[in-house]
Order: structure tokens, then sequence, then C-alpha cells
């Protein structure tokens, strides 16, 4: 039996849907306009940054960034022509290959990074008090939770 929406569950889900596309819809566009990327090519050099040794297998890399394999290939081949990633063989797996950020992406990571941050606090964090901050952490960890338990 279908467990319908009600007026304020349909209310909620309506501004949250509409909340994250225009959220995330804005950080592209300016990420697009300021940095001549998108925010998913944004995240990829987010994600080798933090990596001891500043690379990943692919595999991971793409579990990390939510993204299929084939897409993140896509996305990565693109950074490999723009000099921002590498790509190299795994030591540990013949199979496997390794996504590494080169100097010109960390420099242009560096560069794109204070406009995404400055976008990310004036689009959310300055729209929010504090209490509302800490509410919206506790609702996304609620969330991911159970995404992360539906998965398994």
């Amino acid at each position: 039996m279908t467990r319908w929406l009600d007026d304020q569950e349909q209310a909620t889900w309506r501004a949250f849907l509409g909340a994250t596309r225009a959220l995330m819809d804005a950080l592209d566009r300016e990420l697009q306009h300021e940095a001549g990327m998108p925010h998913a090519y944004y995240e990829i050099l987010v994600r080798l940054s933090e990596a001891p040794e500043h690379n990943m297998r692919m595999s991971e890399l793409a579990d990390a960034c939510g993204s299929s394999r084939s897409r993140l290939s896509h996305a990565v081949a693109r950074l490999e022509e723009s000099g921002w990633v590498r790509r190299q063989d795994c030591p540990t797996d013949r199979r496997g290959q390794l996504a590494v950020l080169t100097d010109e992406g960390m420099r242009q990571l560096t560069e794109a990074a204070p406009g995404h941050v400055e976008g990310v606090r004036s689009h959310l964090f300055d729209q929010l008090n504090p209490s509302q901050v800490a509410e919206l952490r506790r609702i996304s960890d609620a969330i991911l939770g159970g995404l992360k338990e539906h998965r398994a």
C-alpha cells in the first residue's frame, strides 16, 4: 500500500527539492563563470587534494563523489585534457587506476576555492542562524545515515 505524503510532508519535500536544486544550480553557475569548471569537477579536485599523496583509486573516487564509474571516467578524461589530473596504474592492483592531482590542478583548485566558499557562505550559511545550521547538520546526517542503511 502506498504511503502518500500528507500536505505538510508534500510542502516540505517540495521546499527541500527546490532549495537543494537552486543551491547546487547557483554554485555550479558561479564555478563555471569564475573558475571555468562545473561543480562536479571541483568536487573531484577537492577529493584528490584531501587524499594521501593527492591520489585515489578511480573506483574509490567515484564512490566518494557519488558518481558512476563511467561518468567519473569521462570527467577525469576532461580534467586530464586540462592538465589538472593524470591517471596512473595502481601499484597494488594491475586492473586498477589512480587519479592523481597535478600541480596545475592544485593551483586551479586553490584559485577557485575562495569564490566557491563565498558562494556556499552567502547562499546557504548566511541565510541560517546558528541553531538552524546545527539542525541542518543533524537532518543531513540522518538522511545520509538512512540512505547508507538502505544501500547496505
